[in-house]
């Protein structure tokens, strides 16, 4: 796993996405409020409503900042601004960018856990990103046998003390993988996944596929899925 911090780099103003590359970018969801004015004014109309209509601040904060950073991000790739960043949605909900950037052929997917967000992209392929918070679940071994193969529910028995690591491990690899896929969450117990203690996690569904474990910060764990091999990861800060 690549566990360092020195990868995240400070993007270059050249940014350029190479054909053999995927960028991931970490983001930082609770920004200062005058920055949140700024990236609240690149939302478009359905996304100003999806935002007024979290309960807490805190996530109609952490919504605006993801998705107007996401506007930037996207943006600066096409050579146009947030505001004019348009999306569709794929049938659970999934944005994709609208037909009219087709051309491009800019592939990404965000994903976001507690304060912080990492975003892929690349421009060949679909792609997926999952991160989850490592956090205490009293019902892990339970959902691990529910949405598990039997030998990784046997990898994480036998590791006690590193139990909630290696879950969530097993489990953003499989949620990479089909979010770049667009399956559901219903086929994550047919995903299987290779992973030890100290052996970086593989796909066993298929060979045609990449899988990247990051550690994007203290106590997270991430994985980027995308098909072929080859690629160049970069990891950018926002």
């Amino acid at each position: 796993m690549t566990a360092s911090n020195d990868i995240w780099l400070p993007a270059p103003t050249d940014l350029t996405l190479l054909p053999d590359e995927i960028h991931v970018w970490r983001i930082d969801l609770d920004q200062p409020e005058p920055q949140l004015q700024n990236l609240a004014a690149t939302l478009s109309s359905d996304e100003t409503a999806r935002a007024e209509r979290f309960y807490f601040q805190e996530h109609r904060q952490r919504f605006i900042a993801g998705r107007g950073i996401l506007r930037t991000i996207l943006g600066s790739y096409l050579g146009i601004q947030p505001l004019q960043v348009q999306f569709n949605y794929q049938q659970r909900g999934k944005p994709v960018l609208a037909d009219k950037f087709s051309h491009s052929g800019l592939a990404f997917n965000l994903s976001h856990s507690q304060g912080l967000g990492l975003c892929a992209v690349n421009c060949t392929r679909p792609i997926g990103v999952d991160l989850e918070y490592i956090r205490p679940m009293s019902d892990l071994e339970a959902l691990a046998e529910r949405f598990f193969l039997p030998r990784e529910y046997d990898m994480l028995r036998q590791s006690p003390n590193r139990q909630q690591e290696i879950f969530f491990r097993y489990w953003t690899c499989k949620e990479a993988y089909l979010k770049a896929t667009g399956d559901g969450l219903s086929q994550l117990e047919q995903i299987e996944v290779s992973l030890s203690p100290t052996e970086p996690a593989k796909l066993q569904i298929t060979e045609d596929w990449s899988l990247f474990e990051l550690v994007p910060a203290n106590n997270y764990v991430a994985a980027v899925a995308i098909e072929n091999f080859g690629w160049g990861l970069k990891c950018w800060q926002y």
